[in-house]
């Protein structure tokens, strides 16, 4: 966990006052992290072998198998939801309904942390475990915004040897 990762998160989950989920929480590390800062958390991923890591790490912590475009989250029971490059494997053409989904399990005013690989445009990249994506930060801020999200933070970070990274705390309008 690099620590301007740790920074950006924490800083974001102790704004967040009620429910987070970990939306694409992989080995569940990141769900921890919350859990640990305080959080009231649970972790879903579609993986069930990363599902099943993370409950085995981490037994205090609720993971369940979920796909990030049905989650198994009641409409408005969340505060915040991390989606911290959960997406970045996803088709573009199915971003938007993510995005959809996270605003509908938010209650008005709700958080989204959205972390992903920054590029100058829409861009497919061999990735360890799968296809990935490389967006445009003004891309992703209008599907937020189309989605009924207000952005109040983007963040981009980049370096040698590394791939640009971007995150974006959005809330909620309602």
């Amino acid at each position: 966990m690099s620590p301007s990762d740790v920074a950006a998160i924490g800083g974001w989950a102790r704004r967040v006052d009620g429910p987070i989920l970990d939306a694409g929480c992989g080995p569940g590390h990141w769900t921890k992290h919350l859990q640990d800062l305080g959080a009231e958390v649970a972790g879903v991923d579609m993986v069930a072998e990363f599902v099943d890591t993370a409950g085995a790490r981490f037994s205090g912590v609720p993971f369940s198998v979920g796909r990030l475009d049905a989650l198994p989250v009641h409409a408005g029971a969340l505060s915040g939801v991390l989606a911290w490059y959960s997406v970045i494997h996803s088709p573009p053409g199915s971003v938007q309904a993510i995005l959809t989904e996270f605003a509908r399990c938010l209650e008005p005013g709700g958080s989204l942390l959205l972390g992903f690989f920054a590029g100058r445009r829409l861009e497919a990249f061999d990735h360890a475990v799968a296809t990935a994506y490389f967006w445009p930060v003004d891309e992703m801020v209008r599907l937020l915004r189309r989605t009924g999200f207000d952005v109040v933070g983007v963040q981009t970070r980049e370096g040698p040897g590394v791939r640009p990274h971007a995150a974006i705390t959005a809330v909620l309008r309602g």
